[in-house]
C-alpha cells in the first residue's frame, strides 16, 4: 500500500511524513498541515492576457483588471502550474485544500478505507 494520495491534478499527499509533494518532479512543498500554496511560486497575469475582448467598445466580456486579478501557482522544482486562482485586487490568496489528516489516516489505519492507485477507496466488508 501506498502513502501517496492524488489530491489534484499535479498534486500529492504524502500521508506517512505530512508533506505535499509535485505529482510531477517529486519536489516536496511543504507541510500538509498549512496551505499548499505557502510552498508554491506565484505569478499574477494581466486578465486581458488570458481573456482578451471578445468585441470593441466600452463592454468587451474581457475581465477589468482594477476588479479582477489572476494568480497562477507553480512547482519551485519544475515549474508545472498547481493551480489558478481569481482574485478581486487586494484580496488574500485563499486557502484551498485543508484535509482533515489525523481522521483520514484513523480511516485508513481501521480499515474502512485504503489507497489504490493514489485514490481513495471505501473497505465494504
Amino acid at each position: 500500500m501506498s502513502d501517496l494520495l492524488k489530491i489534484a491534478e499535479n498534486l500529492l499527499l504524502d500521508l506517512a511524513h505530512e508533506r505535499w509533494l509535485c505529482e510531477q518532479c517529486g519536489h516536496d512543498l511543504g507541510h500538509a498541515r498549512e496551505d499548499v500554496k505557502r510552498g508554491l511560486l506565484v505569478g499574477e497575469r494581466d486578465p486581458s492576457e488570458v481573456h482578451p475582448p471578445l468585441i470593441e467598445g466600452e463592454y468587451t466580456f474581457a475581465p477589468n483588471p482594477e476588479w479582477v486579478r489572476i494568480l497562477e501557482f507553480y512547482c519551485p522544482g519544475c515549474g508545472v502550474q498547481l493551480e489558478t486562482e481569481y482574485l478581486p485586487p487586494g484580496h488574500p490568496i485563499t486557502h484551498t485544500t485543508q484535509i482533515d489528516l489525523d481522521s483520514l489516516k484513523a480511516r485508513l489505519a481501521s480499515g474502512s478505507l485504503s489507497i489504490e492507485d493514489g485514490h481513495l477507496k471505501v473497505v465494504v466488508p
